[in-house]
């Protein structure tokens, strides 16, 4: 009985202190995999017709979504781009695009955005930090 409480005490103090048996980060990591997932579909489904299945873009109509500062950066001004989309000029590595990119806030949920964009966000040779939805949601209420 003795011994077993010792074992018991080693592998839950393992457990609970990140080394051993269970880090941490995986759980982290699998919520963004999962993320990164789901996001690829939602990519597929309503971005790649436009930004491309390489998400190289389309010349002077859409910008590609390759290690841009509008990609990599600030978080909420992407979001709103996919919330209340963009019609005009925008500039984009010293190259200018005038297309159309239509709002999706009445398409997608939080979810889904946060899932698209933390896909973008982490492909393509991007490396970013993952969107939530809370993150969406917060950028959604502004928006209205």
């Amino acid at each position: 009985m003795r011994k077993y409480f010792v074992v018991s005490a080693i592998v839950f103090t393992g457990m609970i202190c990140g080394f051993g048996f269970i880090p941490l980060h995986e759980n982290q990591q699998s919520g963004k995999a999962a993320s990164v997932a789901r996001g690829k579909e939602l990519y597929k489904q309503y971005c790649l017709t436009c930004h491309q299945a390489d998400a190289g873009g389309v010349p002077r109509m859409t910008p590609p979504l390759i290690k841009t500062k509008q990609i990599l950066g600030d978080k909420k001004q992407l979001i709103s781009i996919v919330l209340d989309g963009l019609t005009g000029e925008i500039e984009v590595e010293d190259e200018i695009y005038n297309g159309t990119m239509p709002p999706l806030k009445s398409v997608l949920k939080d979810q889904q955005v946060a899932d698209v964009l933390t896909y973008i966000r982490n492909s393509f040779t991007n490396k970013a930090s993952v969107v939530t939805a809370s993150e969406v949601k917060a950028v959604r209420a502004k928006l209205k």
